[in-house]
């Protein structure tokens, strides 16, 4: 990983003390789990999941030598294609299926960058996929690599595209600016303004309405988390001393991401100009939040001292183990719910196979189909059975790590891992 390389988020959570109504089932439901596998090595994860119990991700292809985009539909994983690199990886896709990510070419970054962080110092551009095929290789500000973070169901995709001008803020192999963008459903690009002049920015996700959350800064310093409205950027701020790191906006406008300081990270929620720290399941140090639905419902993960990780569903202020809410004798000890949660309650992520010792993606589908209601009681605490903890190996937490920091890879932006 070059040196604006941001890993530093491997894992994100939430609180959500909303002012606006959530009707929600009165308790959380039992899930049914799904594994998805993987495209033949030992790691996958999701990215997200629609509607359709589609799902998008990356996995490591046989012996680990490599990493690929994916599409997942009613139990087939299919392999997206790299624009002839070894890598790709696939971030969230829409209702149409379309999946947003980058794909590696040959040919070696001209400035010696590593642009998508995979350590081979190749050209990495954004693009969508569709039907098993790379449909759009969106442009960039004149420079050589851009990201493609995230496409909403108007085809606007969100991430980041590097200029051509030098950036004395960073240390080879960085070189240039990279700056946040939306492309249309078009393809064409459109440079958003960044907060305080700062040089460098990404944009993280956009929803429906074209409303957008993502960071600005540069290589090392002055890091803020962002809110465009119409294109004008909004300063989240800071919560209790920490700064704000969002990547995910629902239709509401709800945001959330991690607060954090060299020290640690925490959830937070910011809506209507506050943002609220959002804590952690019982006896954890640590949280992360990975995605709001419409409904308020929120997923993500939470950590131990030891870092061992579990996946919770959160929703009417109550957080909740998600693998006491699964079968006892279930394949997969669920980890962290990376690929969000859609309206129908469905929820994709990452879990631990203890029989091999390898990390998959997993789709987790309410057995109810409640209707959710105004009249709804809360959740109760606890509810679900007492779930064990697991001891993740060492060599499964490095994985982890490692895989996961794509999700949040930017160049520059450099921010000490909590």
């Amino acid at each position: 990983m070059q040196s604006r390389t941001l890993t530093c988020i491997t894992a994100m959570t939430l609180f959500a003390a909303l002012a606006m109504p959530i009707y929600l089932a009165a308790q959380p439901p039992q899930y049914t789990v799904i594994d998805l596998g993987t495209l033949g090595g030992t790691f996958s994860f999701a990215g997200v999941v629609n509607n359709h119990a589609w799902v998008s991700g990356s996995s490591t292809l046989p012996d680990d030598t490599a990493v690929h985009a994916f599409f997942w539909k009613s139990g087939t994983m299919s392999n997206l294609p790299t624009l002839g690199g070894p890598n790709s990886a696939g971030f969230p896709l829409n209702e149409r299926g379309e999946v947003s990510g980058v794909a590696e070419t040959s040919t070696k970054d001209p400035l010696g960058e590593d642009p998508c962080g995979f350590g081979t110092f190749l050209i990495c551009l954004p693009v969508t996929w569709q039907d098993g095929v790379i449909t759009n290789i969106l442009p960039t500000l004149g420079g050589a690599n851009g990201f493609a973070r995230e496409i909403n169901n108007r085809g606007e995709v969100a991430g980041f595209a590097e200029n051509t001008t030098h950036d004395p803020t960073c240390t080879p192999p960085s070189v240039v600016q990279f700056k946040p963008v939306l492309w249309d459903n078009g393809g064409q690009i459109h440079e958003l303004p960044t907060v305080g002049g700062d040089p460098d920015g990404i944009v993280f996700a956009v929803n429906d309405k074209g409303q957008a959350v993502g960071q600005t800064g540069n290589c090392f310093t002055s890091l803020h988390g962002v809110f465009w409205q119409q294109g004008t950027p909004t300063d989240l701020g800071s919560v209790e001393g920490l700064q704000l790191f969002p990547v995910y906006i629902n239709n509401q406008a709800q945001v959330v991401g991690t607060a954090f300081s060299p020290a640690t990270f925490i959830a937070f929620l910011w809506q209507r100009g506050v943002a609220t720290i959002l804590g952690t399941l019982p006896g954890d140090v640590a949280s992360t939040a990975d995605g709001i639905n419409n409904k308020g419902q929120v997923v993500g993960g939470s950590f131990d001292r030891n870092g061992n990780e579990r996946a919770f569903i959160w929703q009417n202020g109550v957080m909740t183990d998600l693998n006491s809410l699964v079968p006892a004798d279930s394949s997969l000890f669920l980890l962290e719910a990376t690929g969000k949660i859609n309206s129908r309650g469905e929820i994709a992520g990452i879990g631990f196979q203890s029989s091999t010792g390898e990390v998959h993606a997993f789709l987790a589908t309410p057995n109810n189909d409640e209707v959710a209601s105004q009249n709804a009681t809360p959740v109760v605490a606890g509810a679900g059975r007492q779930s064990p903890r697991v001891a993740l190996p060492e060599n499964v937490r490095k994985a982890l790590r490692q895989q996961l920091g794509h999700r949040y890879h930017i160049p520059g932006l450099g921010m000490g891992t909590p």
